[in-house]
């Protein structure tokens, strides 16, 4: 299937974003990299705000994606573990530099922060509120565990090595799935 430009134009900015962050987002930078003119980029996004919105909307969407393939259903049919066990899977296998700046960006932003506040309450659980609770505790140190490959990995030059990054993903993943009588699977 044929890329529309509307993704080809955001697919650009993320690869700008990857290399030279955020800040870098102009319609000049975004053009340049797609291969577009200035013009038909404002064809589809009135402003810089728009174009960073829609940015934004768009790695989440791949992000949840990424979740939805990894789990083998959406977010709906998926029991909290494998809802948990996708989202490490994708954090410590597929996430981007360009969604950590724009996840670190949108932060500050609640109309930026949306569609990723939105994917995570699909996919990764609340905090333990209860430290007494083992299982609730495994799930949140697992998240933990995947979120901080993901920012090792997209904050340091250094790359590991394929197969280490995938020991350590699927040791994250065992976490959430292992049934040795110390605590119940969900």
């Amino acid at each position: 299937m044929r890329t529309s430009k509307r993704t080809q134009i955001l697919e650009a900015a993320a690869r700008v974003v990857e290399r030279e962050g955020v800040k870098s987002v102009t319609f000049d930078s975004v053009a340049a990299e797609s291969g577009l003119t200035k013009g038909g980029l404002l064809y589809h996004f009135a402003s810089r705000e728009d174009l960073v919105q829609a940015i934004h909307q768009h790695l989440a969407d791949q992000w949840e994606s990424d979740m939805s393939a990894a789990a083998g259903k959406p977010a709906a049919d998926a029991t909290s573990a494998e809802r948990l066990t996708a989202y490490a899977r994708v954090a410590t296998q597929s996430a981007t530099r360009a969604e950590l700046l724009f996840m670190l960006e949108g932060s500050t932003t609640p109309g930026h922060a949306a569609p990723w506040d939105a994917v995570m309450e699909r996919w990764a659980p609340s905090p333990a509120t209860n430290p007494d609770d083992p299982a609730a505790l495994d799930q949140f140190i697992a998240r933990l565990a995947a979120d901080g490959l993901w920012l090792y990995e997209s904050l340091t030059a250094e790359r590991l090595d394929p197969e280490l990054r995938q020991a350590v993903a699927e040791r994250i993943a065992g976490t959430l799935s292992r049934d040795d009588g110390t605590r119940p699977l969900r």
